[in-house]
């Protein structure tokens, strides 16, 4: 009985060290030109706290300085029961590591959200899949204690199969698999 609970205790520690925030990799190589363009959100992991629901969209694009920034739109309920369309702007900072930023919501995002935070880029092809993460408060064991994380496609129609199973490992890595929920798109934010 000794050995089963010590083989516990170090099993527990061991998953702790492997969901450090600190462990996570990111994207290498990033080229955030590349990146640029519409994408649409197909599953998310909720942060505490009001956050986009569903319908949601990102344009990222370059700044004439070289910097990337980013519009979304999603729908959101605020006072219990009104339902809109929120339009949101981000600025990103970059960091020494390309597929990390700094992100800051301008607007009334920035009552909707937290408003600077970081936000990274763990994989993506470009093409068709990206996987986002964002760590908003780290515990003093190094895990997370409030995160996001957005799974986007660049087609509106979803992820192809092979997508789907390398999202699937990312979500793994990032100590978040089954946390995540589907994202729909009903043509909300168009009318």
């Amino acid at each position: 009985m000794l050995w089963y609970a010590v083989a516990l205790c170090l099993l527990g520690v061991s998953l702790a060290q492997n969901c450090q925030v600190a462990n996570i990799q990111v994207m290498q190589n990033f080229d955030k030109t590349r990146y640029a363009g519409t994408w649409y959100a197909v599953a998310k992991k909720d942060p505490h706290g009001l956050f986009l629901l569903d319908n949601i969209v990102a344009n990222f694009f370059i700044n004439e300085e070289g910097h990337m920034n980013a519009t979304a739109e999603g729908r959101v309920i605020i006072l219990n029961n009104w339902e809109l369309c929120a339009h949101m702007f981000g600025t990103f900072e970059d960091t020494p590591d390309p597929a990390k930023f700094k992100m800051r919501y301008w607007g009334v995002a920035s009552y909707l959200q937290t408003g600077y935070e970081d936000h990274w880029v763990i994989d993506t092809d470009y093409d068709n899949y990206a996987v986002h993460y964002s760590c908003r408060h780290v515990d003093d064991d190094g895990t997370c204690l409030d995160s996001y994380s957005l799974i986007f496609s660049r087609h509106l129609s979803g992820l192809r199969a092979v997508d789907q199973r390398i999202v699937q490992m990312k979500k793994t890595e990032l100590c978040l698999q089954g946390k995540y929920r589907p994202i729909v798109h009903t043509g909300f934010c168009s009318t």
